[in-house]
């Protein structure tokens, strides 16, 4: 769950790279992906957690 979080949130960074105006990534795309990678990082700590509890 947590790489297909960061891939969407890749894909989100290049397609606002690429839509007009060209070569700028607008700061709501960087704050999305911030967000993305943010929960994708909550996931991988959560399921580490878990997996070696004692």
């Amino acid at each position: 769950m947590a790489c297909v979080t960061i891939v969407a949130g890749l894909c989100l960074l290049f397609m606002g790279f690429y839509s007009p105006p060209s070569g700028e990534i607008s700061n709501s795309v960087l704050i999305a992906f911030g967000e993305v990678a943010t929960f994708a990082g909550a996931l991988l700590g959560i399921d580490y957690h878990y997996r070696y509890k004692k």
